[in-house]
């Protein structure tokens, strides 16, 4: 099977594509469901996933490097024999963990000194060091080690960090190279998308993604957002960098977002999406509806025989009812976290796969319309 990305058509900006990898097809847009440490926080299993619709399972490097160790995982055959999922497997490279979870840390030209936010234990990770992580986990996909950047940054400061980080990417590529020729390797065709830059500053961004473009890598990605700032400036930068992003490669938005983040994302050119939203809210019992957000530990919904969405077809609508989650709830039985995490990665999988219809229907600009508005909304 050869891997790569298939551009299918674009509508505007809002692209329809095939993603093919050497562990199965990604239909895009699509949306990555994050299993952390090698499951979805919630309850649910590799096996649940398939049951929801998701294409993409997201594990992280920092997590499984600290526990229970890349080297055991590694020993037991990789993520994918690990944790039993037979999809596309993408590995955050620990970059962000280790900028937002470390108190203390030195970043220096090498790499990133930090103490482990488990146990305390000193930590060094580079470039080097995570691809050989992200190697002996196995991934489909591999992401470089960045510098993730406070926002606002000076802009001084986010100059230079562009330019580690582009070292850093260049360390990684060759890295890569190197481990995925080695015998024994988990999973040879292991694939490297690079990660996008620069703060809230349209010129460093464009930049900074002309420059890691030239290294013609598997996909490129643009992180730093969503991490505080405006709405407005994370849809500004995404329209100012996607024209330079490669066309015939994936493009992914780190760690985005709501559903009306998504669709402004589809509409300005990203293919691939991530993020803990979906089954975070959901442990608390904030649930996704085509008419809004739904709050089920609400008094008025004691006595509802209500499905938590009428028109959804998950698991948990097909079954229960909105007064049964609730007393669940209130009863402190896990099973409702369970139910509610199901019901909401089906929903943001549900809503990639409408988003995918109503491009190749041509009716994308309908459906925008439609719920762009509707479904970040409390009801």
């Amino acid at each position: 099977m050869e891997q790569g990305f298939e551009l299918l058509f674009a509508r505007g900006e809002a692209r329809r594509g095939r993603f093919t990898t050497v562990h199965g097809v990604v239909e895009t847009p699509a949306f990555m469901n994050v299993a952390t440490a090698g499951a979805i926080k919630g309850g649910l299993s590799a096996y649940d996933l398939k049951e929801i619709g998701c294409q993409v399972q997201l594990c992280n490097t920092y997590h499984l490097h600290v526990r229970p160790g890349d080297e055991l995982v590694r020993a037991l055959g990789g993520l994918h024999r690990f944790t039993g999922f037979d999809g596309p497997i993408l590995t955050d490279s620990g970059g962000f963990q280790v900028f937002s979870l470390a108190k203390l840390r030195q970043i220096r030209e090498e790499g990133v000194y930090f103490n482990s936010h488990v146990d305390g234990r000193k930590i060094f990770m580079g470039p080097e060091e995570s691809m050989r992580i992200q190697s002996n986990l196995g991934s489909t996909i591999a992401m470089a080690f960045d510098e993730c950047m406070q926002n606002p940054a000076e802009y001084a400061y986010a100059e230079n960090s562009c330019a580690r980080t582009t070292r850093w990417l260049e360390r990684c590529k060759t890295e890569l190279e190197r481990l995925n020729r080695q015998p024994g390797t988990v999973n040879p065709r292991q694939m490297l998308f690079g990660i996008n830059q620069g703060s809230v500053y349209d010129d460093l961004r464009v930049r900074h993604m002309r420059e890691i473009a030239e290294l013609d890598l598997d996909g490129y990605a643009v992180g730093g957002l969503a991490v505080g700032e405006p709405k407005e400036d994370m849809y500004r930068i995404i329209s100012a960098v996607t024209p330079y992003m490669p066309s015939c490669k994936p493009r992914y938005l780190m760690g985005v977002g709501t559903p009306g983040n998504i669709l402004e994302g589809v509409r300005r050119g990203i293919d691939l999406f991530d993020c803990v939203m979906p089954s975070r809210n959901a442990r608390h019992g904030q649930l996704f509806t085509k008419n809004g957000i739904l709050n089920i530990h609400n008094e008025k919904y004691k006595a509802d025989r209500s499905p938590i969405d009428e028109t959804c077809g998950c698991p948990t609508c097909r079954r229960h009812s909105r007064a049964y989650i609730r007393h669940l709830f209130k009863a402190g039985e896990m099973l409702a976290m369970r139910l509610c995490v199901m019901h909401n990665l089906w929903f943001y999988n549900t809503l990639l796969k409408e988003i995918r219809d109503a491009l190749e229907a041509d009716t994308f600009e309908a459906y925008f319309a439609e719920y762009a508005d509707v479904l970040d909304r409390r009801i």
